[in-house]
Order: C-alpha cells, then structure tokens, then sequence
C-alpha cells in the first residue's frame, strides 16, 4: 500500500475510530474497574485506594477491584498501569514514590513518570510519623541523634521499600542531623511494623494512616512527624523542625492516575467522581482521623504538581545520596 493511500483509508477510519471512543466514554463504566496499589495490603497507598475505591464503586454503579501489586519502590504496579489499556478500566493509587521520587532514584525506569500517565486527581497529603516501640530508649528527635551519633550505624531504621517516601524521610533526617543510620527496606509498610513494635528494628518513618492504630493502641510511640506543620490527628506530636531540624518537610502524597492517552472524558470524570466523594464530610473525617488530609484536584492541577514533586525530590536524593539497595 502507498503512503498516499495508507492516509486515504486513515483519513476514512478517523469518524468511525472517534465515534467507537466517543461511544465507549458514553458507556463508561460497562465493566469492573481495577484500581492497582503499588504496594502491599495494610499500607496507607492500600488504606487511600480502599475508600476511595469504595465511593467510586457507589458513584459509578460499578464494581472496582483492589489489586496489590507491590515491588520495586512501587516501580512494578505503576509500570503495569502505564501499559494497561488506556479505557479507564485500570487505575494506579500512585504516590510521592512512583511519581515524585522514583525517577531520580533508579538507574533505570520501566515508565515515564510524566508521558506514560494521565493524571486524574490528587487523594490525599500525608505527614510521615517518627514511631519507635514503647520499649526504645529514645523518646525525642534529640534523643534519636544522640544515640545516632553516639553509634554511628548501629541505629536501624525500617522502611516500606528502597526509594518510597518513608525511606527518603529517614536518607534526609540523616543529612540534615548529620547522623549514619542502618536502612532496613522491607516489601510494604505492614510487613515492616511488627519488627518495628517488637524493637527488632529501632525506628521507622513511617504514613500517619498505617500508624495510627498501633499509637492509639499503645504499641507504638510517636516522636514527631514529617510535615511542616502539626498534624491535626496527633496535635501533641512536634514536628521534626520543632523538635531540633529547622525547614525539615518531608511528607507524602496519593493520587490516582489512569494510562496515558485514556480518553479525557473518562478522566475528567473520575477526576469529578472523586472530588465529590473527598469533599463530603464523612470522608474528610475518614481521612482526618487517620492523620491523611483529603485534597482533590483537576487532571491539570495534579500534572503540574507531579512535575515540581520531581524537581523537588530529585534535590533531595541528590543531596542526601540515597540509593536502591
């Protein structure tokens, strides 16, 4: 076939190819959605997409699948999103990690944080917490340096995984004390927190949602947390700058994001559907009461906030020197 008619029958197909997607928005969604968490069940990525999950499933009329996939800083589940089909069928709960933190932390990434994705809406912020076991000496940021310094390495500090946000929290901690500290990476946050409540592990920064319940119940302290400012849902905890490390801000973030090239209509849509769902008071105080805080943004906000997330953190490992194990 000649180039000239190859165009030819392009140019024929073109309606029928805008019509099948414009029909195929219309009738969204006809079938489950799968929305993919990057990491293990029980973490605060696994906690956000389950209520959110839930909401869609009710606004949609539709039933929406959790599916974990973790491994590789998140790296496998995001890379299986960006080369699902592009129908709005498959969904990422992407985080700080796969879309901030990740692109300046491997050597090598199986997908472009940026051109492989559309991004739909922004979930939720998240401080990260200082928690130790109730039996660890340290009960202050000062007493952790102290003991940091005191012996240097011999402090262990958890983490969900080599590059997630609760790692990087603990490599710029590290920097800005000027202490050396023994990275522990474990798959998932809940595979690390009963090593860190039986002080198997001293430390670990860990999501205020998958913390909470176990300082609530006793099993683990908190000593500060990560964000610039106090979280509402541990008003008695200091943040890390208060506590002895002036500018330090190191929190997360959550949103879910579809296949690049999903029509926009599905995407403005689920942006919308989510917005509604985080905007009710019921959800907010969901959130609040497990130290997340609800956001919502349009497609274009949540792009731009990808990007300068990816400047920002790619600073941070520089400067920290943070690699994958």
């Amino acid at each position: 076939m000649t180039q000239t008619r190859m165009k030819r029958c392009a140019a024929l197909l073109a309606p029928s190819l805008g019509l099948f997607c414009a029909t195929a928005s219309a009738q969204y969604p006809a079938k489950p959605i799968r929305m993919v968490v990057p990491f293990t069940a029980g973490g605060t990525t696994d906690i956000l997409a389950r209520a959110v999950g839930a909401e869609l499933q009710k606004s949609l009329n539709q039933t929406v699948i959790i599916d974990n996939k973790p491994g590789a800083g998140g790296n496998i589940g995001a890379e299986f999103v960006a080369k699902s089909p592009p129908d709005g069928y498959t969904l990422l709960m992407g985080t700080v990690g796969t879309h901030g933190i990740n692109v300046s932390l491997y050597p090598k990434m199986p997908y472009d944080a940026v051109k492989d994705f559309a991004p739909v809406s922004l979930v939720a912020g998240v401080p990260n917490v200082l928690v130790a076991a109730p039996s660890f000496a340290a009960n202050s940021v000062k007493d952790v340096i102290d003991a940091a310094r005191k012996e240097p390495n011999k402090l262990t500090f958890a983490s969900s995984g080599s590059g997630t946000s609760i790692h990087l929290s603990a490599e710029l901690f590290k920097m800005m004390s000027q202490t050396q500290m023994t990275h522990i990476p474990y798959k998932g946050s809940a595979a690390a927190l009963p090593d860190v409540m039986s002080g198997q592990v001293n430390i670990m920064f860990d999501n205020a949602p998958a913390v909470m319940p176990h300082i609530r119940g006793g099993k683990l302290k908190a000593m500060a947390v990560t964000s610039s400012v106090r979280s509402p849902a541990l008003p008695g905890v200091p943040t890390i700058a208060e506590a002895g490390l002036p500018g330090f801000d190191a929190s997360s973030w959550f949103g879910v994001l579809a296949p690049a090239g999903t029509p926009k209509e599905i995407v403005e849509r689920l942006s919308r559907e989510i917005a509604k769902a985080l905007a009710t008071p019921e959800m907010k105080e969901r959130l609040a009461n497990q130290g997340a805080d609800a956001v919502g943004s349009t497609p274009e906000q949540f792009s731009a906030h990808i990007k300068s997330e990816i400047e920002k953190w790619a600073k941070v490992v520089k400067a920290s020197g943070a690699k994958v194990d």
